[in-house]
């Protein structure tokens, strides 16, 4: 039996009767997942998906120009710049997200040899995650949304704390500077509708 008052619980668009929008169902913060491209040197980017803590999306800013003329001041978009990320990791016991998080510094930086990458193409790596519908087991989830971030490098590590008097697991906190992104709407990087 369908509830037909539901339909009633939304937003008037207009002040004719019956204009009200159904609710839809908000993508939800916890239902994503990461993925890794080319990060350190071992090709399983699972241990990484696996371990993801939380993850920042996109931040990108305009930056003004500014045009004088005769009286007052007329603003123009600038560059685009795309902002700093963040990915905080659980750092589990087999070592593994520590191990690709090293590998990963290494390739920017060759600390022993003080030796740097001689281009990009050498350590950067792509950084994909979806925002996903909740199915699991035997129903597939759908992707609602995608997130590809080209020209990605580690532009800070913090391996955290230690403290005898917390339970929480340790986590490796990491900041992420990127080229460019691009959002999909739908099913990612296997079509859908790409916004930027």
């Amino acid at each position: 039996m369908a509830i037909t008052s539901l339909n009633n619980i939304g937003i008037p668009t207009t002040n004719a009767a019956g204009s009200t929008q159904v609710l839809l169902m908000p993508k939800l913060k916890y239902r994503f997942r990461a993925l890794f491209v080319g990060f350190g040197v071992d090709t399983t980017t699972t241990e990484l998906t696996k371990q993801v803590v939380d993850i920042k999306r996109p931040n990108v800013n305009f930056n003004p120009i500014t045009i004088e003329v005769y009286n007052s001041k007329v603003f123009l978009q600038g560059k685009p710049e795309w902002q700093e990320t963040t990915v905080n990791f659980r750092d589990d016991a087999t070592g593994a997200v520590s191990k690709l998080v090293g590998q990963q510094i290494q390739k920017q930086f060759d600390f022993h040899e003080q030796s740097s990458a001689r281009s990009g193409i050498d350590y950067k790596f792509q950084l994909v995650y979806d925002i996903l519908d909740g199915g699991n087991g035997n129903t597939t989830p759908s992707v609602l949304e995608s997130w590809e971030l080209d020209g990605c490098f580690l532009s800070s590590v913090d391996y955290g704390d230690m403290a005898y008097n917390s339970s929480d697991p340790v986590q490796i906190a990491c900041n992420i500077k990127f080229d460019n992104a691009i959002q999909t709407i739908g099913s990612g990087l296997n079509g859908g509708s790409t916004v930027n």
